[in-house]
Parts: C-alpha cells; sequence; structure tokens
C-alpha cells in the first residue's frame, strides 16, 4: 500500500488542496447567498450553474486536454477556476455568480480529467483498487475538512474568496514540481439513456435519483443551514458532517449487494434516507421544540446519517445496471449513468429552491424524502416485472467518485478467456508531449 501511495502522492496532495478550495467555495456562496436575502429560487439557479458547467466540461473539455496535451490543459484550467472563484468577490450580482459557477464547473470537470487520467496512468492492475479508494478519501475528507475554512474571515468580505483562489492556484504546485507523463486520455464510448434505460430502467432511475438528492444537497445545503438558524460553525459541521457521513457505508452495503439481490438492497437504503430526511424535515420546522443543545446534536446526527445513506444510491444504481450489461460494455454504459446523475444534479437545487420559497428551509430535504420514496416504489414496482441475475453472475460493485467518465476507466472487466482486463478504448498517447512543466517549456 505504502508504494501505491508513493506513486501517486503528489497527485494526491494537488486534488486534495483543489478539492478543500473547490468545497469552501460551494459552501461560501450559499452563505453569501442566504445574507443576500435573495429568494431561494434564485440561489437555486445560482447554484446548478455548476452542475450545467460540470456536465459541459465532462462533454468538452477533453477536447482541450486533446489539443494542449494534460499539463498545459491542467495549468489553463487550475487558472482560471482560480482567477473565476476570486471573481465572485468583486461582483455582487446573481447573474454574474451564476456564470461564474458554469465556468467553475467547467474547469473543474476538465481538472478531474487530467486528475484521473494520470492516476490511471500511474496505477496497475495489481494496485488499481487502491489508488481509487485512496482517490476517493482524499476528495471526501478535503471537502470535508475545507468547510470549517469558513470561519477564517468574513464570508461576505475579500479573505475567503482570496483564500480559494490561493488553494486553486497552490493546487499546481504538487504537480507541476513532479515528473509527470502525458497519458493517453481514455476515450470511453458512451450508451445513450434510452438504450440503457431499456437495459436497466432501475441502474438509469437509481442514477438520476442520486443526482437530484445530492445535487440538492451541494447546491442550497449551506442555504438550508442558515435559514434554519446555524451560525458559520454549525453550518461548516452540519456539511461536513454529510460529506463525511457519505464515507461510511458505501463498502458495507457494497459487501451486502454483492451477496443478496441489489435491488431489495436498494429499496432499504432509499427507504431509510427518506426516513432520514424527513426527520430533517422536521427539524427543520420545528427548531425550537427542542433544548438548542439536543436539537443541534439531532441534526449533525441526522446529517451524517443522510450523507452516509444518501451516497451509497449511485454505487448501488451502476453495480445493478453493470449486473445486465456485457463486461466490455461497462465502461460506456458507467458512462451514460454519470450522465443521467449530472441531468439530476442540474435539476435538484432549483426544485429543491422552489420548495424552500413555497414551504420553507425544510423544502429542501421534503425533495429528497419524495425522492427517495418514488425510488422505492420504482424498484418495488421493477422487481415484479424482471427476474433478478442469478447471484453468480452479479459483477462485483465498484465504489466510484461522481466526478468524471474517465474514472469508470478503472472498472474491471473481462476479456474472452475470463482474465481481467481494462477496456480504455483510448487512442495512443502523443509521441511529442513533454513530460514535465519544464521540457514543455522548452518544446514551446
Amino acid at each position: 500500500m505504502w508504494l501505491s501511495f508513493r506513486s501517486v502522492a503528489s497527485l494526491l496532495m494537488g486534488v486534495s488542496i483543489m478539492f478543500v478550495g473547490h468545497g469552501l467555495l460551494g459552501t461560501l456562496l450559499g452563505v453569501n447567498l442566504a445574507a443576500a436575502d435573495l429568494p431561494s429560487t434564485v440561489s437555486g439557479v445560482v447554484m446548478a450553474g455548476y452542475f450545467l458547467g460540470l456536465l459541459l466540461g465532462s462533454a468538452l473539455a477533453i477536447h482541450v486536454i486533446h489539443r494542449v496535451g494534460h499539463i498545459r490543459a491542467f495549468a489553463a484550467l487550475a487558472s482560471t477556476f482560480s482567477a473565476a472563484a476570486l471573481a465572485h468577490a468583486f461582483f455582487t450580482d446573481p447573474i454574474v455568480w451564476g456564470l461564474l459557477r458554469v465556468v467553475a464547473g467547467f474547469c473543474m470537470a476538465g481538472l478531474l480529467m487530467c486528475t484521473e487520467s494520470w492516476l490511471n496512468e500511474r496505477a496497475t492492475r495489481e494496485t488499481r483498487g487502491t489508488i481509487l479508494s485512496m482517490y476517493m478519501i482524499a476528495t471526501y475528507l478535503s471537502q470535508g475538512v475545507s468547510q470549517f475554512l469558513l470561519q477564517v474571515g468574513e464570508t461576505t468580505g475579500y479573505v475567503l474568496f482570496a483564500l480559494v483562489s490561493i488553494l486553486l492556484s497552490l493546487a499546481l504546485v504538487p504537480v507541476a514540481l513532479t515528473k509527470v507523463p502525458g497519458p493517453a486520455l481514455p476515450t470511453p464510448r458512451r450508451f445513450g439513456l434510452a438504450k440503457l434505460f431499456r437495459i436497466s430502467p432501475t441502474g438509469v432511475m437509481g442514477s438520476l435519483a442520486s443526482g437530484l438528492a445530492m445535487g440538492a444537497f451541494y447546491g442550497v445545503g449551506p442555504l438550508f443551514a442558515r435559514q434554519i438558524g446555524l451560525d458559520l460553525s454549525g453550518t461548516a459541521a452540519f456539511m461536513s458532517a454529510v460529506i463525511l457521513g457519505g464515507l461510511v457505508l458505501q463498502w458495507p452495503l457494497g459487501w451486502i449487494s454483492d451477496r443478496f439481490d441489489r435491488r431489495p438492497v436498494i429499496i432499504v437504503a432509499c427507504l431509510a434516507m427518506a426516513a432520514v430526511s424527513a426527520g430533517l424535515v422536521a427539524l427543520g420546522f420545528a427548531p425550537m421544540d427542542l433544548n438548542r443543545a439536543e436539537w443541534l446534536a439531532a441534526l449533525l446526527a441526522l446529517a451524517a446519517l443522510f450523507g452516509a445513506l444518501s451516497s451509497t444510491l449511485y454505487p448501488l444504481a451502476i453495480a445493478l445496471a453493470n449486473d445486465w450489461i456485457d463486461p466490455q460494455d461497462m465502461v460506456p454504459a458507467s458512462g451514460g449513468l454519470l450522465l443521467a446523475y449530472s441531468l439530476g444534479a442540474v435539476v435538484g437545487p432549483i426544485v429543491a429552491s422552489v420548495l424552500m420559497d413555497g414551504v420553507g428551509p425544510s423544502g429542501l430535504f421534503l425533495l429528497v424524502t419524495v425522492v427517495g420514496v418514488a425510488m422505492a416504489a420504482f424498484t418495488l414496482v421493477r422487481m415484479q416485472m424482471r427476474e433478478s441475475v442469478p447471484m453468480e453472475e452479479q459483477a462485483p460493485l465498484q465504489v466510484m467518485p461522481r466526478t468524471t467518465a474517465v474514472a469508470y476507466t478503472m472498472l474491471p472487466t473481462e476479456d474472452e478467456d475470463g482474465q481481467l482486463c481494462f477496456d480504455f478504448d483510448a487512442p495512443p498517447p502523443p509521441a511529442n508531449e513533454p513530460e514535465t512543466p519544464a521540457a514543455a517549456d522548452q518544446a514551446a
């Protein structure tokens, strides 16, 4: 494990710094939108811009990387992201902030493509699982820790936006000082959603439901926290509880789903998520019915449970879909499921914010409650319509990040001889791409 870590330590350090800045920026904007006393719907639309940018970047940033190479693309995108973060301090117009969120999402998609391509290049068949786990843990921990930086300076001032910009700029340093080869960027084929839905309706709907729930939380979670009366430390603790809670149940539920029919596991997870969300709805409607300390403890406990349960739906949906897909098609199918997730993430903050304007801050978790119950009901109906895949034919669950399709090239497949292989479906690497920034400068 130590050798695996050493091979990717600089990349993980860079991505960790990047996610600290990214996590802080999302919550900082939510807090500022709450302070501006704008309608919740306006805030939801602004925050949905990030997921729209992420969706666009997943499709278009690959052309930037192919054109100029990984190192130059990473530097350009990180610099643009840093500038966009700092620009928030100069403008307070929600339209401008919405556009900046689109830019941030686009840049983040390209940065993650570069990072995941480098991780693939460094990984071997024996170390892929370990490296992928370290990558996921780094992203979750970094975002969780970033929330507490809210208390470093005034949220409505310049300091925190400057801090985000500094962090995003510093994310370049570990990469720039490391001899990082320019790998071939995997370009997996993507299944159309209609084709995927015919193969695995529950897998597609599970990905969409996960996007709705997680997009809504990341989009307007800080707004919910502020509207129910949490101060900055409480808001940071609430967001961090959900994010770090996401690490808890993914592997245990994955282990269970590999040994039983996945659909009952999905139903239980969705109903549990709905029940926890209903509890958060109740706390949001009646925050003063309990002693303040007890109310806050209950809120944070439910937040951690919500994070643990909501984060399991997407990997369960992927595993269920993969049970019905030929092994060589798992990577392109996973790209299609990521598209379904992304579409849900764009819509989630907008729908949640509309509900928040209608019924109050608890509208956020009211949406998640409805999504959980609806997904459980849909899965139950599908169980009556089709038998499950025999246990011996189930593909093992792979806990995957909800980032870009490049990460899914780490999914194992089997060739005709039953040997483990990885289908990258990628063009050959450019023969003349420099290995280091210094070499890139010399070549230029």
